[in-house]
């Protein structure tokens, strides 16, 4: 059980709200150097934008047509800190660009696009690009749709498979410094006087309780809340912010399985029908396909591809890849998130800028409040940089030395470090060889505190279901070790067991049986995670003509 009413007495320097990416980088760079931090997040770490993304670490490649060349060179700059600092989690991809005649961009544009790709990235440890001929492209891709294909055009960029686990990595390095972090802790008041942020009120999820933070003098409030940002302004009697900030946009995802035709490499492909960019992307042995971008009004709690998103993405995967005859029975999982872009009414959405805005509410009634308009998954260091700083000059103090820069995430390790030798040979005939190199690629050097779980408990060796490589340990790993509080911590966001075969369900007896048996839940607390996770993935993920299938084939089972 969690003592949040400790924290009422607390003295702290800054208060991050959110716990996506940039708000857990934010909370870790600051408490690295020297600031009492404590970050609140209303759901899970990286729950949000974070977990509905693509899961790219890129320079963002169609942002040179809108000019926006400061932000590729800062996007192309972070992508290889990430590469040095994450090397278990961020993975140099392979793209090719298939080009067209009948394209809005021609063989010489894209190859001019890819030239100055290559110079804003001047300090890259990963290869420049290389343009291929029509009939390069059809020896190396096959099944690729040939009618007015002029060629294509192939280049690296970065892909972090399990980008919640990113997120947490930085979550783990700030708890590790000193940062107070909390997920499922939502603020529900925002307390001001003499237009500063003097207290928030909050309350514990879990247990429904209540509980203050006090915020003194020279505190910094930090809202990193993404596409919620505008909902955390609204929460103060007063006004802290003058007219909307955020102009959301949607985009969904679905994954499928290997299909005909399928490519050995992702594929950065424009649709035949409306000119949008699209990824398809080789994803932990199946095909991750998206993204839409739809001007969103909803809700941003209950965010669903909605059927014609799922029926376009499916088309438009079909038209460049005919061969692969791909339907809605073929969809595996899709999810969907909103992107915390700036208000921009009347814009195309592919022409609002994705560059991050740091927005100083000083002249709105909060002189400590920083807001966060925008920001990426590949810039979320630079973010919690730039948050710091100008926390730091806020305070009145002089700036430290930023360490994030150099400093590796707490599971950072190559494959040819010793201990995965070690690890093979000690545990070879107690997991699975697909399992292990599983473990060892997602933990890092986090993989030994794991193991350590099998030393103790034989029995956690067993996998959680027969269609992934993940094991039972994992359960126990994931609450004792990595803040994770319900089944869908686990299974979507610690592991990726939901998005492989029927949405995680058949993982649901096991989980609860671990839990049980190892970390003393109730079979009564079991049972209501089991009903909230059925109904997180019928709102969030089961696409709407399938909710009818899907509810009878979960009683059946």
């Amino acid at each position: 059980m969690r003592d949040l009413q400790a924290l009422t007495s607390l003295p702290f320097d800054l208060i991050v709200i959110g716990g996506g990416i940039n708000g857990a980088a934010t909370a870790r760079d600051a408490a690295l150097r020297g600031l009492r931090t404590i970050l609140i997040e209303k759901g899970d770490f990286g729950g949000g934008t974070t977990s509905w993304s693509s899961r790219l670490l890129h320079g963002g490649l169609r942002y040179l047509e809108y000019f926006e060349f400061d932000l590729v060179r800062e996007s192309l700059h972070e992508r290889e800190v990430l590469l040095r600092n994450a090397p278990h989690l961020v993975k140099p991809l392979s793209l090719t660009i298939p080009i067209y005649r009948s394209g809005s961009r021609s063989y010489r544009i894209v190859q001019a696009g890819m030239v100055l790709y290559d110079l804003l990235s001047y300090d890259k440890s990963l290869p420049n690009h290389r343009m291929l001929s029509r009939r390069s492209t059809r020896q190396l891709f096959r099944a690729i749709d040939a009618d007015g294909l002029a060629g294509a055009a192939q280049y690296y960029d970065g892909q972090a498979e399990h980008a919640e686990r990113l997120c947490l990595e930085n979550i783990l390095d700030a708890e590790q410094a000193g940062a107070t972090v909390l997920n499922y802790a939502q603020v529900e008041d925002i307390h001001l006087s003499e237009q500063r942020i003097t207290g928030l009120t909050c309350r514990d999820l879990l247990s429904g309780d209540p509980f203050e933070v006090t915020i003194h003098d020279r505190s910094v409030v930090i809202n990193a809340s993404g596409p919620w940002v505008d909902e955390v302004c609204g929460l103060s009697q007063s006004p802290v912010s003058k007219g909307r900030q955020i102009g959301g946009t949607k985009g969904s995802h679905i994954i499928v399985d290997a299909f005909p035709g399928a490519p050995n490499s992702a594929l950065y492909v424009e649709a035949k029908s409306d000119g949008r960019p699209f990824f398809i992307l080789p994803w932990l042995s199946q095909y991750l396909i998206g993204t839409t971008d739809e001007h969103y009004t909803g809700s941003l709690d209950r965010v669903k591809a909605d059927d014609a998103e799922i029926d376009y993405l499916l088309k438009e995967t079909n038209a460049v890849l005919p061969a692969a005859h791909l339907t809605r029975e073929d969809v595996r999982f899709t999810y969907a998130g909103v992107r915390p872009l700036p208000y921009a009414e009347g814009k195309k959405t592919g022409s609002i800028t994705r560059a991050h805005i740091l927005h100083d509410h000083s002249q709105e009634g909060a002189k400590n409040l920083i807001s966060l308009i925008g920001g990426k998954l590949t810039t979320h260091r630079q973010v919690g940089e730039e948050f710091v700083n100008a926390a730091f000059r806020q305070r009145g103090e002089a700036v430290p030395t930023c360490p994030t820069h150099q400093r590796p995430l707490p599971g950072a390790m190559l494959l040819d470090d010793p201990r995965v030798g070690e690890w093979r040979d000690r545990y070879r005939h107690r997991i699975a060889p697909t399992s292990l190199s599983h473990l060892i690629a997602i933990y890092g050097a986090r993989t030994g505190d794991l193991l350590a779980l099998i030393d103790r408990h034989p029995a956690l060796a067993q996998p959680i279901v027969d269609y992934a490589p993940d094991i039972q340990a994992q359960i126990v790993f994931a609450v004792q070790a990595e803040l994770a509080h319900t089944f869908v911590d686990i299974l979507r966001h610690r592991t990726t067991v939901a998005m492989h075969h029927t949405y995680g369900f058949a993982a649901l007896p096991v989980v609860a049986q671990v839990l049980q048996e190892y970390c003393g839940w109730s079979e009564n607390l079991c049972d209501r995670n089991i009903r909230a996770y059925h109904q997180f993935m019928s709102t969030n993920c089961i696409p709407d003509y399938a909710l009818g299938q899907e509810s009878a084939s979960l009683q059946t089972a």
